[in-house]
């Protein structure tokens, strides 16, 4: 099995705190492979490294020759491209060009025949137009549209879908993935799952995703205190190994810091100026000391803070419509929350979840209806604009700015920095500029200044980006025990079904439809459906009587007379085709050719049909 990219003795420092020292990594052909740790443990600094985009302290990094690396960063650049054809269309392929030339016709300049086919004889020279159908459903799934915008226009989840697109379309030797789920829908990130798990295609990947991570991936590598850990299998392998594991580490840790202390006795009694010591036992001591120092039990995030009281009347929505630029959002939506209310809401990006949740916190007015908000609701709203905060802000002050001092959910006061170090900021971050953090400590940052504030009404607008996996286990066990009112946006399937019980789902027209149930059981409905769908419904009633219709002319009878002959032709020519088009090992150039003409015939034969059973009808009146 060939190696595409190797590493050894890897390390990597940011000022002066390394992350990673001795890392050794090989990434080989076919090989799906998820890279996880916590947030801050450099695993997008990994990913850098090996795509041959950041130099390394220490270390180097070797390549297979002419290899193709696609990476997708977390916030992508753009180098000089200022439209998105710039961006998505090679000029040196030939193909790409003229695929871009066809799509700025379809856009611009439809009515110029002479030209369309002028670019699409080209095209049919060239057998671009199974690539231009490939491109085309890329862009389209990723809800990209007007080639000409000019990319300083685009949001942040436009810009990362743009990348994807790119990298998708190029399609790389291998692929290398820093969170490529943020700012997909449920459905689009279902597609790239099926996507990249077609062929053999080798992937390196971050994501916090964990049944995207089940789905694509056959391996993972876990960066622990700055050591690579190999699970040879898929999420739920892993778990089930490290589990393993950190029970043999508990005991291992307990029986090394027993062994250290006696051998801290032993050395503290030693006189200092004699040189009687055993150099072996102190050569010990040291590699003992280097085994238990930093390597104790993980800690973990604690989320637990006071949840006000909520009265008998939470919030209630009365027929709320809301639109902007003629486009109805939200129509005539009615609901009155309840007492243990876990609502996911589902719908494609654009259909106007993010609406109804600024209706509910009063960031939007309705056009018309009414919300009535209960006096006792308080709600917290973790919004996907992240934490506010000024360049020369430290950790520690935006918890001070809400209070000094915070009432947990047994009731007892700690102060900010207790709060921060229950939250994994030590000492040293708390006084260190928020501006410093990571993604992922900004976000656990925003959500604690959020919930120090004791939501009973709390909403959480896409509250997986960034966060690591074992933040997010203890996020959810936080979710689990929350007493209030909980509405969540997610593309995380596994969050959402494991933290809702009922949807909102937004539906064409502004209709919202309200489902009992998970995500998944939603999911399994909806494909039960469409099969049904599928099936032959009953026949149609016959018509006893026909409407009189004029007799055939003599040129009508002749044409009637050479459509059969027509029709046979064309179904023997079609049959031969079809039956080429099934040999083995065809050449793709002539693959393409027998498609089109299958196509064609088909398009003939469904024609000449249709004109001969009207003559027919015609005739036998």
């Amino acid at each position: 099995m060939s190696t595409y990219i190797s590493a050894e003795s890897l390390g990597h420092s940011f000022h002066d705190n390394w992350l990673f020292k001795n890392l050794t990594i090989g990434i080989n052909r076919g090989r799906r492979v998820a890279l996880v740790g916590i947030n801050g443990a450099g695993k997008s600094t990994l990913l850098k490294i090996l795509s041959g985009s950041l130099k390394p302290t220490e270390g180097k990094v070797a390549q297979s020759k002419d290899l193709n690396i696609g990476y997708l960063e977390q916030d992508p650049h753009f180098k000089n491209a200022v439209t998105i054809s710039d961006y998505i269309f090679h000029a040196d392929n030939i193909q790409q060009q003229l695929i871009r030339r066809y799509e700025e016709l379809l856009e611009n300049d439809p009515e110029n025949m002479k030209e369309m086919d002028k670019v699409m004889e080209e095209m049919s020279e060239i057998d671009a137009w199974e690539y231009e159908y490939k491109i085309k459903t890329i862009l389209g799934r990723l809800d990209i549209h007007h080639l000409n915008q000019h990319i300083n226009t685009l949001s942040g989840g436009q810009k990362k879908r743009l990348a994807l697109a790119k990298l998708l379309i190029e399609d790389p030797e291998i692929y290398i993935l820093d969170e490529p789920t943020n700012h997909l829908d449920i459905d689009t990130i279902e597609w790239l799952e099926k996507l990249l798990t077609e062929g053999s295609k080798t992937i390196l990947m971050v994501t916090h995703d964990r049944y995207f991570l089940d789905n694509v991936c056959n391996e993972i590598l876990e960066i622990d205190r700055g050591k690579i850990i190999p699970y040879l299998g898929n999420y739920g392998y892993y778990l089930e190994k490290k589990a393993e594991r950190e029970a043999s580490d508990e005991a291992t840790f307990q029986k090394n810091s027993n062994l250290l202390r006696k051998e801290l006795e032993w050395m503290r009694r030693q006189p200092k100026a004699r040189g009687t010591k055993s150099k072996s036992r102190i050569d010990a001591f040291y590699d003992l000391e280097s085994k238990t120092k930093n390597n104790g039990p993980k800690q973990n995030v604690e989320l637990s803070v006071k949840t006000s009281r909520q009265g008998n009347k939470i919030m209630e929505m009365h027929e709320v419509s809301k639109g902007f630029n003629n486009h109805t959002y939200i129509n005539k939506f009615s609901y009155i929350f309840k007492k243990g209310d876990r609502i996911g809401l589902a719908g494609k990006n654009g259909s106007g979840k993010s609406t109804l949740l600024n209706l509910i916190t009063g960031g939007l007015t309705p056009d018309s209806g009414e919300i009535i908000k209960g006096e006792t609701t308080i709600i917290g709203y973790f919004n996907q604009s992240g934490l506010s905060f000024k360049e020369d802000e430290r950790v520690i002050d935006i918890v001070k700015n809400v209070a000094e001092f915070i009432t947990m959910a047994d009731g007892k006061l700690i102060s900010a920095s207790a709060l921060l170090t229950l939250f994994l900021f030590p000492p040293a971050k708390q006084y260190g500029m928020v501006s410093k953090l990571s993604g992922g400590e900004k976000k656990r940052l925003h959500l604690m200044s959020i919930l120090i504030k004791n939501p009973n009404f709390l909403i959480l607008d896409e509250p997986t980006n960034d966060l690591d996996i074992d933040t997010l286990n203890v996020l959810e066990e936080f979710l689990g025990n929350f007493p209030g009112i909980l509405i969540m946006v997610s593309h995380d399937r596994y969050l959402l079904d494991k933290m809702t019980d009922q949807l909102f789902i937004m539906e064409p027209e502004g209709q919202v439809k309200i489902y009992n149930g998970n995500y998944s059981s939603y999911r399994i409905e909806l494909e039960e459906s469409k099969q049904q769908n599928k099936k032959p419904g009953p026949a149609a009633p016959v018509q006893t009587e026909q409407p009189k219709k004029a007799k055939l002319s003599f040129k009508e009878e002749k044409e009637y007379e050479g459509l059969e002959k027509e029709i046979a032709d064309i179904e023997k020519t079609l049959k031969a085709t079809t039956e080429e088009l099934n040999t083995i090992n065809i050449d793709p150039k002539k693959l393409s050719q027998l498609t089109d003409k299958i196509v064609y015939l088909n398009k003939q034969l469904d024609a000449k049909t249709s004109r001969w059973i009207e003559l027919g009808e015609l005739k036998e009146v």
